[in-house]
């Protein structure tokens, strides 16, 4: 039988899409076990990421990326501001508005925790795959890449 004739059922899928639902949140957690961001909570966690990834933004669109209200986001900033994690500036287009960045601390704070954690998954991978199957991983990785595309 051809591997790739083989077609699941919508039973089969829906409960492969519940087993990778489960194991990505414990993969999550796992990671974050191996080097916390301090006591942040994960909205507060995911802003930092943001704002690294995605580069200095307003309250509003940082909100607004998040999926948040945008004083809610405030709420989360406060935290960062006053953990010297975030800094904000008035923008030169319109000094209404506040932009807010990174500090370097930040940015060497999230690099350190995110080496710590490639880290850990290098050995796991090393240790417990073959490597037949840390190559079925990596292909692996291309698909689940693929879920993501708009």
């Amino acid at each position: 039988m051809n591997p790739s004739t083989i077609e699941l059922n919508d039973a089969s899928v829906m409960a492969v899409a519940g087993d990778l639902r489960a194991l990505v949140g414990r993969l999550r957690r796992k990671l974050n076990e191996q080097a916390s961001a301090g006591d942040f909570t994960p909205s507060q966690t995911s802003a930092l990421a943001r704002l690294l990834n995605d580069g200095p933004a307003t309250l509003t669109t940082l909100a607004a990326a998040e999926g948040m209200r945008p004083q809610s986001m405030s709420a989360i900033v406060t935290v960062l501001e006053e953990a010297g994690f975030v800094a904000g500036a008035p923008d030169p287009a319109d000094g209404r508005r506040t932009i807010l960045s990174l500090t370097d601390s930040a940015r060497e704070t999230v690099y350190a925790h995110r080496a710590v954690k490639d880290d850990w998954l290098f050995g796991a991978i090393r240790s417990k795959l073959s490597a037949r199957e840390q190559l079925e991983l990596a292909n692996s990785i291309q698909l689940l890449k693929r879920l993501l595309e708009p």
